[in-house]
């Protein structure tokens, strides 16, 4: 099993994509090209990322460095991760990324509530390494979702301890205009799902309160009969508790 750090390594090289801001509704507000590259250092230890982003002929550059992690941030062996808040708080700003990676391919989104625990903006941004062949997905659908899927789930719980390796069954049924996830949990907190470009779609409550466990998640249709879902998940008391990548295979 891999260490987190050598998980973090999976992400290595230099990413192509863009930056596009969502409003809540999935309305796009801008798109910025964008170039993530992530290298190790000589000293083996330390990972540089620079963020470029493009506005018109003036690149702006964030620059970080890791040699270690903390809690905030998980990884998965194949280099998916999310980081954010380890804690809901009211009156305070709330957020986390989650993203998934294929080959050359990521996706990542970032997901902000306000102050009034209201959901108000998405970040969504698609990469690719530089000499990639795999075209992006087209916009996710209802229909691509219709049957019974079978897979496992990968939960990282917030102890880090080795992940849980479970078996999963999901099935997906047409009632009338709805489409109903058979096994999908009731949710006292009202959520709404967005279906994006590339396969995606992000599922997440409208707002968030005290003392309700809720999650967030971003699924990616990687080809029509395999679906990725990363699930970050908070409990009643607003911490969070674990982290799942569930990845599924329609089987009729």
């Amino acid at each position: 099993m891999r260490s987190q750090w050598e998980c973090l390594l999976q992400n290595l090289g230099c990413w192509q994509g863009s930056f596009t801001r969502l409003s809540k509704t999935g309305e796009i507000l801008e798109d910025i090209l964008s170039e993530t590259s992530l290298e190790l250092k000589e000293d083996n230890h330390t990972v540089r990322q620079v963020v470029r982003r493009f506005y018109g002929d003036q690149p702006q550059d964030l620059v970080l460095e890791y040699r270690t992690l903390n809690k905030s941030t998980t990884f998965f062996e194949n280099g998916a991760f999310s980081q954010g808040a380890l804690q809901f708080a009211p009156f305070t700003e709330f957020g986390a990324e989650l993203g998934l990676i294929d080959g050359d391919r990521r996706m990542r989104l970032v997901i902000v509530y306000d102050q009034a625990s209201q959901l108000d903006r998405f970040t969504f941004i698609r990469e690719h390494l530089p000499h990639s062949t795999t075209p992006e997905r087209p916009p996710l659908k209802l229909d691509h979702l219709i049957g019974k899927w079978e897979g496992e789930a990968i939960t990282i719980s917030s102890d880090w301890l080795t992940p849980e390796i479970l078996p999963t069954v999901t099935e997906w049924r047409q009632n009338g205009d709805r489409v109903t996830n058979l096994g999908e949990q009731d949710n006292l907190l009202q959520t709404q799902t967005l279906f994006l470009p590339d396969g995606a779609s992000v599922t997440c409550p409208v707002a968030i309160a005290p003392r309700q466990p809720f999650s967030l998640s971003l699924s990616w249709l990687l080809k029509p009969d395999l679906h990725q879902q990363m699930i970050r998940t908070y409990d009643q008391k607003s911490g969070w508790t674990s982290l799942a990548l569930v990845t599924e295979r329609k089987v009729s």
